[in-house]
């Protein structure tokens, strides 16, 4: 017989070829063009049409955040409330000492002159803050303010030598700011002390303080000054 193509070596027996064995390779070589063994199944036609792993159920598509995702809550649209009004700028009360708020040349009742004054509102008004400073250099400041709960206006003095710690409020017949507490001096020893501020109708202000004397049983004045505001 003729060789068929392709099959050059063959064997034949008494020039025929083994048919078997020809059928026999023809089933070998079509097994090893098919998939491997261990080849894996194509993704499922879900994942290749964008829906999503099987990870992801009903909770990604009611819109729930992903596990481990944080929540961002959404906005109400609410404006925030405002603050109260500030008590110390409508109450007239934390007020009544404003007459004081300036800056003053300070003179003695015959007119010589004992120092300067500066009297400020700070604190969105709800403190006085008092900074003086004498004729010979020496200085000292107060903090003055109205407590609503004692109804009350306090003042802490405090200088090189001294302190002073008093209470009080106005006086109806005149409207005096008038205080009344404890003078401690750095020397350890302590007095009864009291202090007025008499608003005048020229606009100037008078200020007298007095210590009590507890040997003579009787008040002495401690200082007087005139107080009279600076020119602008």
């Amino acid at each position: 017989m003729g060789r068929w193509p392709g099959f050059d070596g063959l064997v034949t027996v008494g020039g025929m070829v083994r048919f078997s064995v020809f059928v026999a390779v023809i089933s070998t070589v079509g097994c090893a063009s098919g998939p491997p063994t261990d080849a894996r199944p194509a993704p499922a036609a879900a994942a290749s049409a964008g829906a999503p792993p099987s990870g992801a159920t009903a909770a990604a598509s009611s819109g729930a955040p992903p596990s481990g995702a944080t929540a961002v809550p959404a906005s109400t649209g609410s404006t925030p409330s405002k603050p109260p009004p500030n008590p110390c700028a409508t109450d007239p009360a934390f007020r009544q000492f404003d007459f004081w708020v300036g800056n003053w040349d300070v003179t003695s009742p015959k007119g010589k002159k004992q120092g300067e004054n500066q009297i400020s509102k700070v604190e969105a008004g709800c403190l006085i803050v008092e900074r003086w400073r004498s004729v010979s250099g020496n200085t000292g400041q107060s903090y003055n303010y109205y407590d609503p709960v004692t109804k009350k206006w306090r003042q802490v003095w405090v200088s090189q030598g001294m302190s002073i710690d008093y209470e009080g409020g106005l006086r109806a017949a005149d409207g005096a700011m008038v205080l009344q507490g404890e003078i401690h001096y750095h020397n350890g020893t302590s007095f009864p002390f009291r202090g007025e501020w008499i608003p005048r109708p020229d606009g100037s202000v008078r200020q007298h303080f007095e210590q009590f004397d507890p040997k003579a049983d009787k008040w002495a004045t401690w200082f007087t000054g005139i107080y009279r505001r600076k020119a602008p």
